[in-house]
């Protein structure tokens, strides 16, 4: 054990919290240093076995990252592809087509709940910001009611359902089932994000948010150049068959004996850093010809320094975790929320938006809920897909002006602030309210 001690534990594990808020808020480190240094500074506290500490967290950052390394670059690799061949507005594109012309804003909702689960979500923003104006222009709507639900599902599933970093960190993290986590993330986040969508439809025509004609002309589909992106099939193929290889893998595993040779080939193709790769592929089979250098070079040293930072703070997070395991705290938490009579699986809730409310990122959310509460889950009775889907439920709620996809969203859509902060804020505290409703359901009813 690092300390015998609950009270030095608990007293270590308020005074990180505090010290990672203070450096974050008031002396605007990076959240890479913010969450090293006061978990370094714990094995100061005096009856701290420090060797002790040293091993937990070597051992808890190795294992954390062993998992989830390559896959998080490969995930960010498939993002660049996608960000550049022009799959983002082939996809929603495709929406507005099939949901139609006078129903834009729950198509770009909709394209934001699929886009989200390959791509940061301010990057999707970016792309697609141009297309939300003049939609709101031709359509006589404000921005509040044409954008609000395409950035609450853009964070939904970005928070929510791999292969996006977050979700997968926290999965390695609590070592949930991957295919799990896809079906019930996904099944959380489409009820989720068509909940935002009620909410811009009814409080957007009282937000002032009036669109720009700046961005005018600027998408391909306004330019006509529709003709130069993927088919539709080339767009959503780089995303959805990882997903159904990597839930498919889960699924023949609990339907088929080990040994069967659907299995056995499954075990292979549903592996995240193969069908991650398989995704890949595809997309780059979607690039032209002047990109070819671009996509073996540059685009892969995007995803590097993208992926750095989620792993090496990932792979904290796990420090963090292997640290409470070997402590009494773990045990003096799970035992005061049994005390409190509240469904223990609201502790990761709790967590996620404490997360996201001190760093502003939801990855970091995402992480900061499953390092914390994943010592505690066989105390507290939760399953792992429990624990990971309440936690980055949490880690939505609520994005104001401490989060740089708030200011993103803010900037581009040309809200004011007020506005700003009643749309991307209100719709944030709706998505994540309602996923968390369904993840409570689904734990009630005994599927995850």
């Amino acid at each position: 054990m690092i300390t015998e001690s609950a009270l030095v534990a608990l007293a270590g594990l308020v005074a990180i919290v505090a010290l990672l808020f203070l450096l974050i808020t008031r002396f605007k480190w990076h959240v890479f240093l913010s969450l090293l240094v006061p978990i370094v500074l714990f094995a100061l506290i005096p009856g701290i076995d420090r060797q002790t500490f040293i091993d937990a967290f070597e051992q808890g950052f190795g294992r954390t990252i062993q998992s989830i390394a390559v896959v998080i670059v490969l995930g960010s690799v498939l993002a660049e592809a996608l960000k550049h061949t022009g799959g983002i507005e082939r996809i929603t594109a495709s929406m507005i087509r099939w949901v139609g012309q006078a129903r834009m804003p729950l198509a770009l909702t909709l394209s934001g709940f699929v886009i989200g689960l390959a791509i940061f979500s301010d990057v999707g923003y970016v792309i697609l910001n141009p297309l939300v104006h003049s939609a709101a222009i031709s359509s006589g709507l404000n921005m509040s009611v044409m954008a609000t639900g395409l950035v609450g599902a853009m964070q939904l599933t970005h928070a929510m359902v791999p292969p996006t970093p977050g979700p997968l960190a926290a999965v390695a993290l609590v070592g949930a089932d991957i295919g799990q986590v896809i079906l019930y993330g996904g099944i959380a986040t489409l009820i989720a994000s068509l909940a935002g969508w009620v909410y811009a439809r009814a409080a957007g025509p009282y937000i002032e948010s009036p669109p720009s004609s700046e961005f005018v002309g600027q998408s391909f589909i306004e330019q006509g150049r529709e003709a130069e992106l993927p088919a539709t099939w080339r767009a959503y193929a780089p995303i959805l068959i990882p997903l159904v290889l990597i839930a498919g893998q889960s699924v023949t595993a609990f339907a088929l004996p080990a040994e069967h040779l659907v299995n056995r080939a499954m075990l292979y193709l549903g592996w995240p850093v193969v069908a991650l790769g398989i995704g890949i592929l595809i997309a780059y089979s979607n690039t032209k010809a002047d990109q070819a250098e671009a996509r073996t070079s540059k685009w892969i040293e995007e995803a590097l320094r993208g992926s750095a930072m989620i792993i090496m703070v990932t792979g904290l997070g796990g420090s963090l975790s292997q640290i409470l395991r070997a402590t009494p705290a773990v045990d003096a938490i799970a035992e005061a929320v049994a005390a409190t009579g509240l469904p223990p699986i609201f502790l990761p809730f709790v967590l996620g938006i404490a997360g996201n409310l001190i760093t502003g990122s939801t990855t970091v959310g995402v992480i900061t809920a499953a390092s914390v509460a994943a010592p505690m889950m066989d105390t507290l009775g939760l399953s792992p897909e429990a624990t990971m889907l309440a936690g980055a439920a949490g880690s939505i709620i609520i994005k104001y002006v401490n989060s740089s996809y708030f200011w993103v969203c803010t900037s581009l859509s040309r809200m004011p602030l007020k506005s700003a902060l009643l749309s991307y804020g209100g719709v944030t505290l709706v998505n994540g309210v309602t996923a968390m409703a369904v993840v409570y359901v689904l734990w009630v009813v005994g599927l995850i």
